[in-house]
């Protein structure tokens, strides 16, 4: 099995619908519309889509429950032959600003990672992942969070959620924090939106990787901005396609990007809502684009390239692959 990196995956987002339905049953919770015939989660666009993911997410409640989900999601990414995992966890949805709530948060994931890893060799590190629509002040409450935990599994800051709601220049101070206290950067951007979206971010933010950024494709300066700055695209072509970015895979960019010589990884997002996972992705883009082990183990290496851990984990990973 090809060895894979994958660096954008929430971890509510990829929480297995078994799983959710045993937690909904234990807790008595109504869980009509939540799950979609094929098994997956049910949405009907982006907005519904937002919705559905916090519905999911307001299931894991308690450490128990948050360990549980950290050990499912990524015995699920190495059973696809993922060996490390930058998952993107949110103190929005589980910790809303109080420190003593997500130090308790993030000793139950690693927990649960330190359990995958016993179990199957997977590597994980945590972004500290912010939530767009719910504004900057509450970003720079989990700036502080990530940075005053001092955790050697959060390495970075995120920014997710609506891409149509504030300017990423809004988001500037809860970066600032977080560069000062020595995280990296990304964010989403040119998924929902158009390449100014992808350029607004980077001049905001000054990212290390940008999460998505598939609209940059539209606009030739911007791509050699990101090639001369050296930014790693953490794209997600399954999640891109079942959102309506793109017709079909054939049509996704991340064939374009590296042609050029852009960085540009393949990811998962929220795997049971798009109805993906790392196997189908390689799948259908060698049925799209004729890629090979070649190709993939390219891919892989860039993925790495653009990682968040550190130099030891880099060496270390390098070698299986």
């Amino acid at each position: 099995m090809t060895a894979k990196i994958e660096l954008h995956l929430h971890i509510e987002g990829a929480a297995p619908p078994a799983l959710a339905r045993e937690l909904a049953a234990r807790k008595g919770v109504d869980t009509s519309g939540m799950f979609a015939e094929g098994g997956g989660y049910a949405w009907t666009d982006f907005t519904d889509f937002l919705r559905a993911y916090d519905r999911v997410a307001a299931l894991f409640a308690t450490p128990e429950d948050h360990r549980q989900l950290a050990e499912a999601v990524l015995r699920e990414c190495a059973a696809h032959g993922v060996i490390y995992a930058e998952l993107a966890i949110s103190s929005d949805h589980v910790a809303e600003g109080d420190s003593v709530r997500f130090a308790e948060y993030l000793a139950a994931i690693t927990e649960g990672a330190e359990a995958a890893r016993a179990a199957t060799g997977i590597e994980a590190n945590f972004i500290a992942t912010t939530i767009r629509h719910l504004g900057p002040d509450r970003a720079v409450h989990a700036a502080r969070l990530a940075v005053a935990c001092d955790h050697p599994r959060v390495v970075g800051l995120g920014l997710a959620g609506d891409e149509r709601v504030f300017h990423p220049a809004d988001f500037a101070p809860a970066f600032e924090i977080a560069r000062e206290g020595g995280l990296k950067l990304t964010a989403h951007a040119g998924e929902a939106c158009g390449a100014d979206s992808v350029r607004a971010a980077m001049d905001a933010l000054k990212l290390d990787r940008v999460d998505h950024g598939v609209r940059a494709i539209e606009d030739p300066a911007l791509l050699a901005r990101i090639l001369d700055e050296r930014i790693h695209l953490a794209t997600c072509p399954g999640s891109n396609v079942a959102l309506g970015s793109f017709p079909d895979w054939r049509s996704h960019p991340i064939a374009p990007f590296r042609a050029l010589g852009v960085s540009a990884s393949v990811s998962t997002d929220d795997p049971p809502f798009f109805a993906t996972d790392m196997d189908r992705e390689y799948v259908e883009l060698t049925a799209a684009f004729g890629w090979g082990e070649a190709e993939f183990a390219a891919i892989a290496r860039d993925a790495l390239d653009g990682a968040f851990c550190d130099a030891g984990t880099k060496a270390a990973l390098a070698a299986k692959l």
